[in-house]
């Protein structure tokens, strides 16, 4: 369990309370790679009762089949629609506009549409912003939590935006999640170690995408797949939980090892240096280096707990104190 929650996102999630009852349409940006792990599930329930347009950021990454899959999936829920970007794209981005037009419905003549974009850092919030604004307005960075204010921007197509920093919920509970956040960049790299997300990492791209990995580091083979039926079950270190590895079924230690003896981290004595081997399959991941990828689908999505009222993922923590990073 991943406890993340510096207070000045917790100062974010009181701006977003007190603006919402003015809101039309929440814009909710996610990472197109992992559209589940990046929405935060707080906002979820923030705005429940306003329509969203769910922002597939950084498309050009994310395997364009997955992509498809998870715009049907959030087009299906009520209220809500989804559009796939590269927010960069000015010619995509003028599409957004129009569906927050469709999704407010009747507003009055004399006013624009009011739209609050919200999202978890390290998203393309601000990217997305400015690419809507046809200039820098809103500050971007490779770094989670670059804006650390509410702005208001007004964007052609009659549509008032309204910014908010990037927001993390308390705790992370699922764990498969924190890792692919992790993996992204949206978790800064010192929340979780970083061997181990490349580790997870490197297990999960073996399973989903075996042949980008092996092309991208030359792998002639990869260790065999080895399914677990009581992964889910298994009590890794600390508190129980599901052991992510055995899930994926492949050695992903082994895997990294490989890679960082291809990539410079082959010591003296034959030492394998495996945080050199996790810079080089993290920052090429995140740079898209290893192709068109997306590292989960609707149907990884978790079943609903019985009792999502009080589920600790949904829990909102007003004291805003910070757990140590697990």
């Amino acid at each position: 369990m991943l406890g993340w929650y510096p207070g000045h996102m917790n100062k974010a999630r009181r701006q977003i309370q007190e603006a919402l009852p003015e809101i039309d349409v929440a814009i909710e940006v996610l990472d197109a790679r992992l559209p589940y792990s990046s929405a935060n599930p707080m906002l979820a329930g923030l705005t429940r009762h306003k329509p969203v347009l769910k922002i597939l950021s950084r498309a050009d990454l994310a395997d364009p089949e997955r992509t498809r899959e998870w715009v049907a999936h959030f087009d299906s829920l009520p209220d809500t629609r989804a559009l796939a970007v590269t927010t960069t794209n000015a010619r995509e981005l003028k599409r957004i506009p129009k569906l927050c037009h469709e999704l407010a419905g009747q507003v009055r003549a004399d006013r624009d549409v009011r739209v609050m974009i919200m999202g978890i850092p390290n998203v393309g919030k601000s990217t997305l912003i400015n690419g809507l604004a046809g200039k820098a307005i809103a500050k971007t960075g490779n770094e989670p939590a670059v804006t650390k204010r509410q702005q208001k921007v007004r964007i052609a197509g009659r549509v008032a935006l309204i910014d908010t920093p990037g927001v993390l919920w308390p705790k992370i509970e699922d764990q498969a999640s924190a890792y692919r956040l992790a993996a992204s960049g949206a978790i800064r790299d010192t929340a979780i170690d970083y061997v181990d997300v490349a580790v997870v990492t490197a297990a999960e791209l073996a399973r989903r995408y075996p042949e980008a990995l092996k092309a991208r580091y030359k792998l002639s083979s990869l260790p065999p797949y080895v399914p677990n039926p009581m992964a889910e079950q298994v009590e890794a270190d600390g508190p129980k939980r599901i052991d992510l590895l055995a899930v994926a079924g492949f050695d992903g230690h082994a895997i990294l090892a490989e890679i960082a003896s291809r990539r410079g981290g082959l010591r003296p004595g034959g030492e394998i240096d495996l945080h050199r081997g996790a810079e080089v399959l993290l920052h090429e991941l995140r740079d898209g280096k290893l192709g068109r990828l997306t590292l989960e689908t609707p149907a990884d999505i978790p079943a609903p707990e019985a009792d999502e009222e009080t589920s600790p993922q949904a829990t909102i923590n007003d004291s805003g104190d910070a757990d140590n990073p697990a």
